[in-house]
């Protein structure tokens, strides 16, 4: 597996998407996966994986605390790529229950413990049903957003899910993801204008200051490196 991406990566090295996407859909072989929040970078691979759509199962989670903009942009998104069947993701409804009887319905505020706590209950857990038997997980991770993305691969070892993650934005800027967004009108989540440059659960994401880091509106209240669960960066001893 080293060997393979060492070589798949270095094919795609300097790609357009228009080329790279395509490029692996066809020659990495088994159950390819692309997983979207509807945020700026997911909906710019949305719009490049759309025409491979019968080759690709893309999916969301929906935790059930999401702003309603971003259900207006799946409706937007689903209206500009009708061959895409979009597959929602659910936690189980035990463990919510469980969760607001022991921590309260905002219990994620008390502790960092009890907000990965909810993430993991609303994140994490659909997510492995939604890549359950998956070989290659395409993912909008790009380095700029944050130092646990820095020294990702476009192509690498997921040691935790046991797959590939494809990071086909890795390199890009914000600028030019902006760009492709204008030159296609490509849906994009209106609260993207007000500074919500990261969006995830309405109670746990706020808008960005002038200065701030991409991921600093997300968790806000807490301090130091703030990820869900979903995209935890280990090493490449594979």
């Amino acid at each position: 597996m080293k060997e393979k991406l060492k070589y798949l990566n270095n094919e795609i090295k300097g790609m357009a998407l228009a080329d790279s996407i395509p490029y692996i859909i066809k020659n990495f072989e088994g159950k390819k996966v692309f997983s979207t929040s509807f945020g700026i970078e997911d909906q710019v691979l949305t719009h490049y994986i759309a025409p491979y759509a019968e080759f690709v199962s893309t999916f969301t989670l929906d935790t059930g605390r999401q702003f309603n903009e971003t259900y207006e942009v799946f409706q937007k998104t689903q209206n500009k790529y009708p061959n895409l069947d979009i597959a929602t993701f659910f936690p189980e409804e035990q463990d919510i229950k469980a969760y607001v009887a022991s921590q309260g319905i905002n219990g994620f505020y008390n502790s960092v413990e009890s907000r990965k706590e909810c993430c993991r209950i609303r994140k994490v857990v659909p997510l492995q049903k939604a890549i359950k038997g998956a070989d290659l997980w395409i993912t909008g991770l790009r380095a700029e957003q944050s130092e646990n993305r820095e020294h990702m691969d476009l192509l690498e070892w997921d040691e935790a899910n046991q797959l590939v993650k494809f990071n086909p934005l890795l390199l890009y800027t914000l600028k030019e993801i902006e760009a492709i967004v204008n030159t296609y009108n490509i849906p994009l989540n209106s609260l993207y204008k007000k500074g919500y440059l990261s969006i995830g659960c309405a109670p746990c994401t706020r808008a960005l200051a002038e200065g701030e880091p991409f991921r600093a509106g997300r968790w806000w209240w807490e301090d130091g490196k703030k990820e869900c669960g979903l995209h935890i960066h280990t090493d490449k001893n594979y």
